[in-house]
């Protein structure tokens, strides 16, 4: 697991798809707003049946994970002056989770396929997001 920070912050982690550990292993701190953990049992392993109880959180700000399920994909995570300051590539098993700052997306391989993940409600892409690329319009996709 590689921890990418910015000065005295951690602004995303990148869980490659060989690193995975036996068991339950969670590369976030309960104090993230969004929690990812991997799974790695084998047959016959039971998991305590459970619901999760309503607890008040408030979060201030979004978080996401991204899980790639095929292809490739460029990370690029920008400073606070709109600089890329670190360029992370994914492929197929690899996960990234985007604690904070600025970050974009390449697609670098036809047919790639990523689960994304983050914590809601999503409110609006003008009320949820800055663009780093100086356009004032949102692209094609609804939630870009």
């Amino acid at each position: 697991m590689q921890e990418i920070r910015l000065g005295n912050e951690r602004v995303a982690i990148f869980h490659k798809a060989g690193e995975w550990k036996e068991g339950l292993d969670f590369l976030t701190e309960n104090t993230s707003f969004i929690q990812a953990g991997t799974w790695w049992y084998h047959k016959g392993k039971d998991l305590r049946s459970h619901k999760h109880i309503i607890n008040k959180r408030i979060a201030e700000r979004t978080q996401e994970v991204i899980v790639v399920l095929s292809g490739r994909v460029r990370v690029d995570l920008y400073d606070e002056n709109r600089k890329i300051f670190h360029q992370e590539e994914l492929v197929t098993g690899d996960i990234g989770v985007i604690l904070k700052e600025g970050h974009g997306y390449h697609i670098m391989e036809d047919n790639t396929r990523v689960i994304e993940v983050k914590n809601g409600p999503f409110v609006s892409v003008e009320k949820d997001k800055i663009f780093l690329d100086g356009l004032t319009q949102p692209g094609v996709d609804k939630n870009e």
